[in-house]
């Protein structure tokens, strides 16, 4: 009984321990929930670089590292960072210059996809031997969402040799991010939901004539 009464002391203490200790990547996950107010200055230097530069650009490090590596990226070889530059708000058509139907004159096009899934067929569509693992938000100001988009190397040694993301390399998952088959895609679908929530989205929301969304 004693010893019963011992150990459940120590194992109690350890958890309390275990608590109070934080690692690197919680730190960083914390500074990210308002990033505006945390960084400060470094926020809007950031955002007016970024604004300057390309729309697709090339990175060497993740901006967010807790949030790349929670999504699977590595820091080794095959794996590419690409931060990626979206306008805000809708998109206008050109302006009827002919007759059309009532229906057929509007001139806003609601787009049924996310900002986040637009950015990654951006960048999949720059580096076109690469695949899309995933991606996540990094900022935005007035104009611009931006967007960072991990990608991978199907074809390179160290990506086929490692168990975890080799799953990659195979065929079927080829020009996935245009398939709808990553997180941001699947969200946009509407698949993040099961049962009645999701009648007419299921196999697809073309299935349905569109009445999924």
């Amino acid at each position: 009984m004693l010893f019963k009464i011992f150990y459940f002391k120590n194992f109690k203490n350890s958890l309390s321990l275990k608590s109070k200790m934080r690692s690197a990547y919680s730190y960083i996950a914390r500074l990210w929930k308002r990033p505006k107010e945390n960084l400060g200055k470094l926020w809007k230097e950031r955002l007016i670089e970024w604004r300057k530069s390309e729309s697709v650009v090339r990175i060497e490090k993740p901006t967010r590292l807790d949030r790349a590596r929670s999504l699977g990226y590595k820091a080794k070889p095959g794996f590419v960072i690409v931060r990626v530059r979206v306008r805000r708000g809708g998109r206008k058509r050109p302006k009827r210059r002919t007759g059309r139907r009532s229906k057929r004159q509007t001139i806003r096009k609601t787009l049924k996809m996310n900002y986040r899934w637009v950015a990654e067929q951006r960048a999949a569509r720059k580096y076109p031997n690469l695949e899309v693992l995933n991606s996540y938000w990094v900022g935005k100001d007035g104009m611009y969402y931006f967007y960072e988009v991990i990608l991978v190397d199907p074809s390179h040694p160290s990506i086929k040799a490692d168990k975890n993301i080799n799953w990659i390399c195979s065929s079927k998952h080829k020009g996935r991010v245009f398939r709808g088959l990553t997180s941001a895609a699947r969200k946009s679908r509407g698949l993040r939901k099961k049962g009645k929530r999701a009648t007419k989205v299921r196999p697809s929301v073309r299935a349905h004539e569109r009445k999924g969304k």
